[in-house]
């Protein structure tokens, strides 16, 4: 069912609009939007752009099903139904610009660009902003935790509470691309090229005469690949003896434990005993596994009280976000064609941080050449042309306009790249490991004061002087 009727997975106001459009025979207009979020999630200094394979798929599979048709025809606005047969035709034909997976972006910034007719470009503005919206804010979590655990084996064990099926698999997929190792969904690793990882559940241990007898069985079964939860009954009386026997076992026919799983308790304190109980006992090659509603959070905390923890199982809080459970990006247009080309357009509001920026826009990364440092995100018109130190570049404060500083040695880098051109795709999709080291080599742009989880450095977007004055003229405008 997931795959099914995505066409209709938009809001109503969506065909509405696209219906006022049609009537007016107005639907050809071509516009320009812009994807952007106002505000970084869970305090970090950075987020990281997912979702775009996702989008992709979605986009070229654009079709009206006679079943999708069938229903439109009942709705209560009671389409014509010339109209109904316009959607039977439809195609994406429009262009799509992104900042590709893995990449790090910052508020108010086009980290998606759509120019397509109105007709097109409305009715793909929700599930954008689903997928988008939700894989990012998972990369940036898994990013987070990432950060905190650099060394250590991370795996995405999010999928029973997670918000369904959809959610599982692509926010297990949206933690692999910034360095997790491993999803227990077995899905997520079939479509994804994922590893899979698992271990047992504490009914393994419960349904046999003794957790000893659970152990060997499970070690029998599966001589190979063994880690076993210890906490089922008491962990350090019963579980953690009674896996080091099933370890010695193994050891004689050849075969070794790989780790022991915790799941409850003071994960510190047990941690550093079971570490001690299982090095005097000669297997100081298993590792030890720790889940239980971590984050990162948690992590930092337990790594300071010196938890001897190789590899920690990550659920509940990075598949929800849950402490940040919404990114918040928006879809908004930005330009109509006007005359054989396009004319800027900006919505004005009463809260400062929702007025738009106007018109077709290009983002270039400033990038110091002696320190190959980001220093800014750059937002110029569409016919702006950067191409590095030719000339210098002054850069203003967003927020305080007077505050200023001059770049001289530099080079750009393009933030959007074409994905879409006249309806057809222009953009070899990466695997997720690709994208994974993408997103290492995005990390080496950034000082450390600004990746940093607390307190992050403040990274600037930072708008032209023509984008500047083209904002600054449309508030004018519709303040008179």
């Amino acid at each position: 069912m997931t795959e099914q009727h995505l066409m209709l997975h938009t809001d109503k106001y969506q065909i509405n609009m696209m219906y006022a459009h049609w009537k007016h025979h107005t639907h050809h207009q071509k516009a320009v939007f812009d994807v952007y979020f106002r505000k970084l999630p869970f305090g970090n200094g950075f987020a990281v752009a997912a979702g775009l394979e996702r989008i992709v798929r979605y986009i070229e599979n654009l079709r009206f099903t006679d079943e999708e048709i069938e229903f439109l025809a009942r709705q209560e606005e009671q389409y014509d139904l010339a109209f109904l047969e316009e959607l039977r035709q439809f195609r994406f034909h429009g262009d799509l610009y992104a900042a590709v997976e893995g990449t790090l972006v910052f508020p108010n910034e086009p980290i998606l660009r759509v120019e397509a007719s109105i007709f097109e470009a409305q009715i793909i503005e929700t599930a954008i902003l689903n997928f988008l919206n939700f894989q990012t804010l998972i990369a940036t979590k898994a990013a987070r935790i990432k950060q905190v655990a650099p060394n250590d084996i991370l795996l995405e064990f999010g999928s029973r509470r997670a918000q369904e099926a959809d959610a599982a698999i692509w926010g297990a997929r949206a933690a692999c691309i910034v360095g997790f190792h491993a999803t227990s969904n077995l899905r997520a690793a079939m479509l994804f090229g994922l590893d899979a990882k698992g271990t047992h559940a504490h009914a393994w241990v419960q349904i046999h005469e003794s957790e000893q007898e659970a152990f060997d069985r499970y070690a029998e079964a599966l001589p190979d690949n063994v880690t076993l939860l210890v906490d089922t009954y008491d962990t350090l009386r019963d579980g953690v003896p009674h896996a080091i026997e099933t370890g010695k076992k193994l050891a004689a026919k050849g075969k070794s434990l790989k780790a022991i799983r915790l799941d409850s308790g003071d994960l510190a304190y047990l941690s550093k005993k079971a570490r001690v109980m299982l090095d005097q006992a000669g297997l100081q090659d298993v590792n030890i596994v720790a889940s239980n509603d971590l984050d990162e959070n948690i992590i930092v905390e337990l790594k300071a009280q010196g938890a001897k923890i190789d590899s920690w199982g990550i659920g509940t809080k990075l598949i929800t976000a849950s402490d940040n459970p919404a990114l918040g990006g928006v879809y908004k247009l930005v330009a109509k064609e006007q005359d054989g080309g396009y004319e800027p357009v900006i919505k004005i509001s009463g809260n400062p941080e929702k007025i738009t920026t106007p018109g077709k826009k290009n983002v270039y990364r400033i990038i110091n050449n002696e320190t190959g440092k980001a220093e800014a995100d750059y937002i110029v018109m569409h016919d702006e042309v950067l191409e590095g130190s030719k000339e210098p570049l002054m850069l203003y404060d967003p927020s305080h306009p007077f505050i200023r500083r001059k770049v001289e040695n530099y080079r750009v880098q393009p933030l959007l790249t074409p994905i879409f051109a006249a309806g057809q795709r222009v953009y070899e999709l990466p695997t997720v490991t690709e994208i994974a080291a993408y997103h290492v080599s995005q990390l080496d742009l950034f000082w450390p004061e600004t990746l940093r989880k607390l307190n992050p450095e403040k990274y600037d977007v930072v708008l032209s002087d023509k984008v500047w004055n083209m904002r600054k003229e449309l508030i004018n405008q519709h303040a008179k």
